[in-house]
């Protein structure tokens, strides 16, 4: 159990599960509150992340074996899982998924498969593509609406602005990640922002990224007529954006691990205990 937790860097749920309660607690701001629907929502990330990252693991099998950083420490590489398993790992978790969408509510289960190919699809896309830093944070930003259709069961534009603020969030921070393999991508005909533009322009693409993300947390605020709670929360999250830029030089890649985990798991955390906070007090 230890190594698939850390083939599927299970940690790493708080950059979407925050923002998923985000969405499932908005909801129920209009709608009645069920636990069961709790409980599904709570499965259903869980098992769509696990299949994620555990098919990216098997696709990416090959090329994280030749990659120094990678190739001792993940595990289908070093042996620890073997490929198979993680196939059927992601089998799986895959089917666990759609089976509890069916019983959130149709719209939760017609949509699943779309949701599916998404973040499945995503493993093969920096093979094609230097925009693949989006299409991670579409995948990621289909949380918080996803969680809200599971309670509403129709789209609502606060729950839907606040996906597009996870994608332009998570598309910036993985572009600051994607910095560390630059040299290793170029050579193995990989795509990435910082490959296709360089580090100084791919820096500048992730900082305009999330000077997007700052403006929709912003238009959110104020379209809503948040308080205080809110606002202490964004201006939190907002002072990590720029505390991450702050640390991650054209020529010093060392801290991006503190910018990538540390510093943007504490943003959601605190942004979503704020929120929820400002709906539910003021």
């Amino acid at each position: 159990m230890k190594n698939y937790l850390s083939l599927i860097k299970f940690s790493h749920t708080i950059f979407a599960m925050p923002f998923a309660m985000i969405g499932f607690f908005l909801a129920c701001k209009n709608f009645e509150f069920e636990v069961i629907k709790f409980f599904y929502v709570v499965m259903c990330m869980i098992f769509a992340r696990s299949a994620a990252m555990a098919f990216n693991r098997y696709i990416d099998r090959e090329i994280d074996k030749k990659n120094i950083r990678t190739s001792k420490i993940r595990e289908i590489p070093n042996g620890t899982i073997k490929a198979k398993n993680a196939l059927i790992f992601v089998i799986i978790n895959s089917i666990f998924f759609l089976f509890i969408t069916y019983f959130i509510n149709s719209i939760c289960f017609y949509l699943s498969p779309i949701a599916l190919i998404i973040i499945l699809g995503y493993s093969y896309t920096k093979r094609f593509t230097s925009l693949c830093h989006l299409i991670l944070g579409l995948g990621l930003s289909l949380s918080p609406i996803g969680a809200y259709l599971a309670v509403a069961g129709k789209f609502d534009l606060t729950a839907i602005l606040i996906s597009f603020l996870v994608l332009f969030w998570v598309s910036g921070f993985d572009i600051i990640y994607s910095l560390q393999d630059k040299e290793f991508d170029e050579k193995n005909n990989l795509k990435s922002i910082p490959v296709s533009i360089g580090v100084k322009n791919g820096l500048w693409f992730s900082r305009a990224l999330h000077t997007i993300a700052i403006i929709l947390i912003i238009t959110i605020g104020i379209q809503n007529n948040f308080q205080y709670f809110y606002w202490i929360g964004s201006l939190f999250f907002i002072a990590l954006l720029f505390f991450q830029h702050s640390i991650i030089k054209e020529n010093d890649f060392s801290k991006i691990n503190i910018a990538f985990f540390k510093t943007n798991g504490i943003a959601s955390i605190v942004f979503c205990v704020f929120f929820l906070l400002d709906i539910y007090i003021n």
